[in-house]
């Protein structure tokens, strides 16, 4: 009778053992997304403006979470010195991601987030770093190209020294690269100086209320292009087969 009683028990144990192994899911992987305006979520007194980050949230499966910690108007310098980077280093758990993409704030020699080419590569060292100190997987994005188109209708490239630093390190410390730059100018070709038009903050006086007097903004995107960046941005996660891709809701990324 007593050992009846005990695999009772044990029976009970494991019971709720299992039940509680299956309940609980195993924890989601977190992608923390870091840099300047065209990644970040914009306020409602923005908008149509959307940074890419907005729409990359949708494109994944209830296994990854998107921290979108981006903000207008930073570069790595602005980054680390206002504390934004420890926030993220101090929250990052095994198996997460960190996609770094920094340059256009940097390369302005006339703003204060100005951040010369030595520091520029030194900082992302230590993103790069200090990500994988805590086991998780960073990863180099080139900053997404500006819309600009010579006489003959050919789409510039206009982030040519800061892209390719990234490019550096990226190679040195083997750290997986998505080359954002060169991707959205094979876009913006594609599309045309006119058609590449419809990516962008494109808007005359009147079309709405945040810009009444209309705005023609080469940078910053609306709905439209910031889904077309992330899908770029997606496809590349694909390509360089990260296991991230494996939470990649299918039907919804372009082949």
């Amino acid at each position: 009778m007593m050992k009846y009683k005990v695999y009772v028990k044990l029976g009970a144990i494991l019971s709720i053992a299992l039940l509680v192994s299956f309940i609980a899911p195993g924890r989601k992987i977190r992608v923390y997304l870091i840099g300047d305006s065209t990644i970040s979520i914009k306020e409602k007194k923005g908008y149509p403006e959307n940074g890419w980050g907005m729409p990359f949230v949708n494109f994944f499966d209830e296994g990854v979470i998107v921290d979108n910690r981006a903000q207008n108007g930073r570069s790595t310098k602005s980054f680390i010195n206002e504390k934004r980077w420890q926030s993220v280093a101090d929250s990052l758990q095994k198996g997460d991601y960190v996609l770094i993409q920094f340059g256009h704030n940097d390369e302005v020699e006339t703003k204060k987030a100005y951040t010369t080419p030595e520091a520029f590569k030194a900082n992302l060292l230590r993103f790069v770093t200090e990500t994988r100190r805590k086991k998780a997987h960073p990863v180099l994005i080139t900053p997404v190209s500006r819309r600009s188109f010579d006489a003959t209708g050919k789409a510039l490239e206009t982030h040519p020294v800061y892209s390719g630093l990234l490019r550096e390190v990226a190679a040195a410390q083997k750290v997986p690269l998505i080359d954002l730059d060169r991707k959205s100018i094979e876009l913006y070709q594609k599309l045309g100086e006119e058609g590449s038009k419809l990516l962008f903050n494109h808007l005359q006086p009147g079309d709405h209320p945040n810009y009444p007097e209309g705005k023609v903004d080469n940078t910053h995107f609306n709905e439209l292009g910031a889904r077309e960046i992330a899908q770029l941005v997606l496809k590349e996660i694909k390509v360089l087969k990260l296991d991230l891709a494996k939470h990649i809701v299918k039907p919804f990324v372009k082949k």
